[in-house]
């Protein structure tokens, strides 16, 4: 709350008092023309089932518009029901045949997910931080809210939702509508989404007007809790399940989170690779064929920490079973295997270029279907995104006023993870 406390602050400072311009910006008109844009984080927008599902063995069915995420009451009287509503196709992240579900719009999207029932971190998201922009006194119209549905990878938002145009258009209509450039607020995966957004927007526009139609329309850009390398919370809720305080199983919550293209976007990578620089193909006028051309630095292959302090993860293979019970895994073995005596377990440890480039899954694959479908998703909307490859390291975008926001005192974990 503290942390909100802050940012409101900050938008408080910019869009009523003024700010003096820092980091060279050169916004001269009246800051209270300035408009707050929030890209909200994983999980952090309400959705709401757009089909008729009868739920059996429940009074509660599924009507269009009920909430969904999150709606507790369901959950728990009829998670299977719940489920079909949550759940996607995991290679081509498609509602389930019985029942769809879309994200709600406007700022009571993000300001709570259950409102009346769960109190706390999992049902208040910006709720607070809304409230003390109104005491401040800011304009209704100054703060916009772009809910997204944070279930999908992100070609697939703008395939499905178009939803990187309607942000432009968002702030295209905040300029017209407050007469100044608005602050980005992103928390969380919305950094990552924004980022897509600065990526897809040298696309769509002409290349010389890129820069100036930024000038145009952002001031600056709050980074809250951005995953700059990832998280290994990440890697947690792919192999062992992250309920987030859920009245579900770990399982459950594993097969619901690996459903979502959007989980692998927050896999831990590599601050020394990269993929080939699309924008310049583009003004070349090159034409894509396949995945990224994905080029590291001689620092990755010298420490093989991938900039990160300590391998990402610990894998623990029996030897008593032997490796032709996982053929994809022998090759890996051999160069990997610490020694360890006859029918102790063996360990496999990988880095966050190993986790992102899809070797840990391949390693796995023989024994967990589910890195069989996350190797799939991770081919098809990372490595092989038309604009981007999301798990490559970010630049600083090229925006003037750009503040980063971070908790204190967080521990990163290591994950350590056995089959058996």
């Amino acid at each position: 709350m503290r942390e909100g406390c802050r940012i409101a602050i900050l938008l408080a400072v910019f869009l009523l008092i003024g700010a003096p311009a820092v980091d060279g910006g050169d916004f001269k008109g009246d800051y209270s023309k300035l408009s707050g844009i929030i890209i909200p984080g994983f999980a952090s927008t309400q959705l709401r089932a757009w089909s008729i599902l009868d739920c059996p063995y429940s009074p509660l069915d599924f009507n269009p518009l009920d909430l969904v995420w999150l709606d507790t009451t369901k959950l728990l009287s009829a998670v299977n029901c719940w489920l079909k509503c949550i759940l996607l196709d995991p290679y081509n992240q498609t509602d389930h045949p019985e029942c769809k579900s879309r994200p709600d719009s406007g700022l009571s999207a993000i300001t709570e997910l259950d409102p009346g029932y769960i109190t706390g971190p999992l049902s208040s998201v910006w709720k607070e931080w809304v409230k003390w922009c109104i005491e401040f006194g800011i304009e209704a119209n100054a703060i916009i809210a772009v809910p997204f549905d944070w279930r999908l990878p992100p070609s697939m938002l703008e395939e499905r939702d178009l939803y990187f145009h309607k942000l432009k258009l968002t702030f295209e209509t905040a300029l017209k509508l407050r007469g100044g450039p608005s602050l980005v607020f992103a928390h969380s995966l919305g950094n990552n989404v924004f980022r897509y957004f600065l990526e897809w927007l040298k696309l769509e526009i002409a290349p010389k007007h890129y820069i100036q139609w930024l000038d145009e329309h952002i001031h600056a850009y709050f980074a809250v809790g951005a995953p700059l390398l990832g998280a290994t919370e990440t890697v947690k809720g792919i192999l062992s399940g992250q309920t987030f305080g859920l009245p579900v199983s770990e399982g459950t919550a594993r097969l619901m989170f690996n459903s979502f293209g959007s989980s692998l976007w927050m896999l831990p990578f590599t601050k020394y690779c990269r993929a080939e620089n699309e924008y310049w193909k583009h003004l070349s006028g090159g034409i894509r064929k396949g995945h990224h051309t994905y080029q590291c630095e001689e620092q990755e292959f010298q420490s093989n920490y991938s900039g990160w302090p300590t391998n990402i993860v610990n894998i623990e293979i029996p030897s008593n079973r032997g490796f032709e019970a996982y053929p994809s895994i022998s090759e890996i073995a051999e160069n990997s295997l610490s020694n360890m005596e006859c029918g102790l377990p063996r360990q496999l440890s990988f880095s966050a270029r190993e986790v992102s480039d899809g070797t840990l899954f391949k390693a796995i694959e023989d024994y967990d279907s589910d890195s069989k479908r996350l190797l799939y998703q991770l081919h098809k909307s990372y490595h092989g995104d038309p604009v981007l490859n999301p798990l490559t390291p970010w630049d600083r975008p090229p925006i003037k006023n750009v503040f980063c926001i971070y908790g204190i005192d967080l521990k990163t974990e290591v994950i350590s993870y056995s089959p058996c």
